[in-house]
């Protein structure tokens, strides 16, 4: 008997350890197809009611106990993969999932339904590519930022005008990263389109609050771009030629399976166009002038990755991109019996330079790191010359040159760690050195042989930031789960040391398995500013640091919200937001642009702001129909103590009703649809409500308070058909556009001026009547 109860003592002691046994189950998310890894994507355990989503590299960790499997992976526009089995061991695993076009409606549309019900992230915006090439666009060409501002939440500001705002934040508040590098200008031909061609991007997440803890730098969102890695199994590529840009992609495999490639480039031919126009207004204008004006832009991304081992991967990428706008005219003219020539030659560029070095390594099952090393520069240039001649000798010479920017040089660690089923950590840290150009002014004369310059501005600024953070996405029960974590940060600059502890904590209970509440506080410091001319849409940005009198930006956030998924088609949202920042800057009264660059810090105001509202998201995700709908209710303020007496105003893009409707109609494998309608409250605007004659006879403008005066509501309908056909090379597109449909005279300039009788009256200024365009695709 006692031999036997032993036997059952040790059976129950084994069946013990047995079920307390866990193992891991590790590995990558892929394309079938091209083998590009896919972030975010859902690998969940049906059984046990445990799961994880991929990191930027797609890999992933999942330990589970010792038992049955039924594991799902999914990602949004693909077929979900399933898979059923027995664990005892650890596994690994690479996962291919199949993208839209080569399955089924009902299959695709399963994928991912309830991710933003059970996302302990709230505050994001997933946007997938493909939509990018559906929805209506300005001038045919597909653009990353424009959709973004179809969101809740995010708002545009006029036509002409460049820059994104979040939640009642500025446009220098968005942490823009291309492959994690900061992009500090997103904008092409004056923020008409974006720098990031749609060709070249793998994803596109934006999150408006609730930061999770590796992010850090800005106030108010995070726009994190990755670009494709090329395809690593065959060669393919797609050209276009659109209204005003034409464009290439090219992609595939250097060593099959091991090395791929992607470059993508495009430029605007907006100035070849113009040329036949100009020629002939020089031809019949009958005068002597000769005039030569223009605008392009370019840019092209290549990105390198090779594959050592199924633990070691290396990615090299690299964006460049230049805008430039010119004007030149030239006069030739006889004066006793000398021959005189005036040239002058004006204009403006600005652009881009990012690279980044990251490798990718696997310790172990439990354990990815990814070590980036990076590059980042923006430079804004403005030029004036002019040269007399005569008889061919130049006499008299006079040159302006502006120049402003910023470079950055850093390098960083990212560590995820999956120790347990119910805890995923990240930990990382990095160091930015930056290398700030506020404003050089070079003045230049020359007279006969004597030439004389004349240099003013602020010599560089230097700046180190430094980050180290943690966090740990915990399950606390079946129904909660929350994501904690802290960022130190810190910023030396002319000997002052600025720091801040920034807690990030994100939570979300799940009421039932369709419908869930979420709550997230963020605390986030910046410790770059911007200082933009707001009455021009011009690229005059002017990034400035920090310094031992001008403090860093400083925010606290606090979310809360609830997500409802309906039958697996329709998700709904709404979310409520409060937002404190200190630290803004502003013009002093009478500051200009081109006299800030000297001395700035003694032009510069300092005060705070705060934003509050509401979010509402209604978006349907399965049938030929999809699109959604959004609709915002904000306010948005800023104070400073010497502007507007000290008093509350609305800041400048405070608008109380934001709404905007996407509409996506896939008819067929040979047609789709897309229309999109934005109205939005007029901008807040300073404008003079009186008048009265000076001594001198001079009439001087009254004023009333700063941003009291209402713009007219700006709204839009637009729509974009695209015709497709395969052929021997791949799929043929013709995609036809119409921006502004029933012609809106949206406000861009308001002043006040005289009618015919001679009344003063409101008038206004607009960019755009309705606007056609055309764009043929070929894929390859």
């Amino acid at each position: 008997m006692k031999i036997r109860y032993i036997i059952l003592i040790i059976n129950i002691f084994i069946s013990a350890i047995a079920f307390g046994q866990k193992y891991t189950i590790s590995g990558y998310v892929q394309d079938s197809a091209s083998g590009e890894k896919l972030f975010g994507a859902n690998v969940y355990d049906t059984r046990s009611h445990l799961g994880v989503a991929t990191n930027e590299y797609g890999f992933f960790s999942l330990t589970l106990p010792q038992d049955s499997v039924s594991l799902v992976v999914s990602y949004i526009g693909y077929g979900a993969y399933s898979h059923n089995f027995y664990i005892d061991q650890d596994i690994r695993i690479n996962i291919k999932l199949n993208s839209a076009n080569m399955l089924s409606e009902v299959v695709i549309t399963e994928s991912k339904s309830d991710q933003m019900v059970k996302d302990v992230q709230m505050s994001i915006v997933r946007l997938p590519v493909e939509q990018l090439k559906t929805l209506p666009v300005f001038m045919g060409e597909a653009d990353v930022m424009k959709t973004l501002q179809l969101m809740p939440g995010v708002q545009s500001g006029n036509e002409g005008t460049s820059g994104i705002y979040v939640r009642g934040g500025g446009p220098d508040q968005n942490l823009i990263l291309l492959d994690g590098v900061p992009v500090y200008n997103a904008n092409h031909l004056f923020g008409f389109f974006s720098v990031f061609n749609p060709d070249a991007i793998s994803s596109i997440n934006l999150i408006k609050g609730g930061f999770p803890a590796q992010y850090s730098g800005r106030l108010s969102s995070v726009i994190d771009i990755r670009l494709k890695e090329g395809n690593d199994k065959k060669y393919g590529g797609e050209f276009s030629i659109g209204t005003i840009a034409a464009k290439v992609m090219v992609e595939g495999p250097i060593w099959k399976d091991h090395t791929s490639f992607i470059f993508s480039a495009r430029r605007t031919y907006i100035d070849v166009l113009a040329a036949p126009v100009i020629a002939l207004i020089n031809k019949y204008s009958g005068n002597s002038e000769k005039l030569k004006a223009g605008y392009y832009f370019y840019d092209a991304n290549l990105k390198l990755n090779h594959k050592f081992s199924d633990k070691d991967r290396l990615f090299i990428s690299g964006y460049f991109g230049r805008d430039k706008a010119y004007i030149k005219n030239e006069e030739e003219y006889f004066y006793y019996d000398t021959l005189y020539n005036d040239k002058s030659d004006m204009g403006l560029y600005w652009g881009n330079i990012t690279t980044s070095m990251r490798w990718n390594h696997v310790f172990n099952q439990k354990l990815f790191s990814n070590v980036t090393l990076i590059y980042s520069n923006y430079k804004f240039d403005t030029y004036m010359e002019y040269d007399n001649l005569a008889n061919k000798q130049s006499i008299e010479k006079y040159s302006f040159d502006y120049f402003s920017g910023i470079n950055d040089y850093g390098a960083k660690i990212d560590l995820n760690y999956y120790p347990a089923s119910k805890h995923e950590l990240k930990l990382g840290a990095s160091t930015t050195y930056h290398v700030f150009k506020p404003g050089v002014s070079v003045l230049t004369q020359t007279i006969d042989t004597t030439g004389l310059e004349t240099k003013m501005g602020s010599r560089e600024i230097y700046g180190t930031e430094i980050n180290v953070y943690a966090s740990d996405n915990i399950t606390i029960t079946g129904r909660l789960k929350a994501d904690i974590g802290v960022n130190y940060s810190g910023f030396i600059v002319k000997k002052k040391y600025y720091q801040s502890a920034e807690p990030r904590v994100s939570a979300r209970f799940l009421i039932n398995e369709n419908l869930s509440m979420k709550a997230a506080y963020t605390r986030m410091a910046q410790y770059v500013h911007l200082l933009t001319n707001s009455t021009i849409g011009l690229p005059t940005d002017l990034w400035l640091p920090t310094t031992d009198t001008i403090r860093p930006q400083r925010s606290n956030q606090v979310a809360l919200g609830f997500a409802y998924n309906l039958k697996n088609k329709w998700d709904f949202s709404i979310e409520g937001f409060f937002k404190d920042m200190k630290g803004l800057i502003e013009y002093k009264e009478g500051a200009s642009f081109f006299g800030v660059s000297d001395n700035w810090e003694s032009k510069i105001e300092m005060g705070r702001g705060w934003s509050y509202g509401a979010e509402f998201l209604v978006r349907k995700t399965t049938g030929k129909i999809t699109g959604w709908i959004g609709y915002t209710l904000s306010w948005a303020w800023r104070q400073f103590d010497n502007l507007n007496f000290g008093e509350k105003f609305p800041y400048k893009y405070d608008r109380r009703h934001d709404i905007a409707i996407a509409l996506i109609y896939n008819k067929s494998e040979n047609f789709d649809f897309g229309m999109t309608w934005v109205f939005g409250t007029g901008n807040a605007v300073t404008l003079a409500y009186g008048r009265y004659f000076g001594l001198n006879g001079g009439e001087i403008g009254e004023y009333g308070g700063r941003n009291s005066f209402r713009a007219p509501a700006y709204h839009r309908l637009d729509f974009n058909f695209n015709f497709k056909k395969q052929n021997k090379l791949g799929e043929r597109i013709w995609s036809l556009g119409v921006y502004n449909a029933y012609c809106r005279q949206n406000p861009f300039y308001l002043y006040f001026g005289y009618d015919n009788h001679d009344n003063r009256c409101l008038k206004q200024i607009s960019l755009f009547p309705i606007m056609p365009s055309i764009k043929f695709s070929q894929t390859f």
